[in-house]
């Protein structure tokens, strides 16, 4: 069983919802990603999504464009990213770890490094879950099969427009857990309408059969509290990014630690 799957077990017997934050890697400092990432699983994060920065991310909204932009500044790019998760991986070897971006950045990894190399060097260094926006469910059976074979998931995204053909080819393919995107339209845009995430939810469960988390849109810890009242994990991005903006380094890690222990104790109230 992964460490996802071991994961997500381990909060359904508690009675409990995972709490999923994501980060762009090497924002807003390069060398600060594995010690944030220490910050949040001490804060009471479950599973952390590490976003590789890319130069044209379409599902992106201003706040994490920019936060890219920043990463690539620093020189950061898919490299140095699995060098923070292998970095992570010698103190932390339970909590999963799942990239999210673009094709162009892993496609491009294996002209560079050779077949399969993402892959291999991505299992080596300790992800857990690969979550690539442009590689629909329809394309990608190889991958996940190649992904599974070295213990990792593939994680898919399904949307308020998903039909139900698109939700059961997910649910053919898709390991560790689905991500229900709550809005139309970018990460951080718009107001949340609970009632129709719940309403979306119960569709999507009638053929994914694997835990169903939410994101976009969440931004404080109420919102938090409701959507993991339905939902099987809360995935917080844009929010914290904004949260770190243009602070010091000295500061970013205990902002967030504080924010996300407010998120956390209102989900387990």
């Amino acid at each position: 069983m992964s460490r996802t799957a071991t994961t997500f077990e381990k909060l359904k017997s508690e009675g409990r919802q995972a709490l999923i934050p994501f980060i762009t890697a090497g924002y807003p400092f390069a060398a600060i990603t594995p010690s944030l990432m220490h910050g949040m699983v001490d804060a009471g994060a479950d599973i952390i999504e590490l976003g590789v920065p890319f130069s044209d991310p379409m599902a992106d909204g201003p706040v994490i464009q920019k936060a890219g932009d920043r990463a690539i500044a620093n020189g950061v790019g898919l490299a140095q990213v699995l060098a923070y998760v292998a970095e992570f991986r010698q103190k932390d070897s339970t909590t999963p770890v799942v990239l999210m971006g673009y094709a162009n950045p892993v496609e491009r990894y294996d002209q560079i490094h050779g077949q399969d190399a993402f892959i291999n060097d991505a299992a080596a260094a300790g992800v857990d879950g690969v979550l690539v926006v442009d590689y629909p469910p329809e394309e990608s059976e190889e991958f996940a099969a190649k992904l599974q074979a070295r213990g990792m998931d593939q994680i898919f995204l399904l949307a308020p427009t998903s039909t139900v053909e698109r939700m059961q080819q997910v649910a053919r393919i898709a390991s560790g857990y689905v991500y229900y995107v709550s809005l139309k339209g970018v990460t951080g845009s718009g107001a949340l309408d609970t009632d129709s995430v719940q309403q979306m939810l119960s569709v999507i469960r009638q053929h994914v059969h694997i835990p169903v988390g939410v994101g976009f849109g969440i931004r404080d810890a109420q919102t938090a509290q409701t959507i993991s009242q339905f939902s099987d994990a809360v995935i917080i991005g844009s929010k914290i990014i904004q949260l770190l903006e243009d602070q010091p380094h000295e500061k970013i890690i205990p902002l967030t630690i504080d924010f996300l222990r407010g998120v956390r104790k209102a989900m387990d109230a």
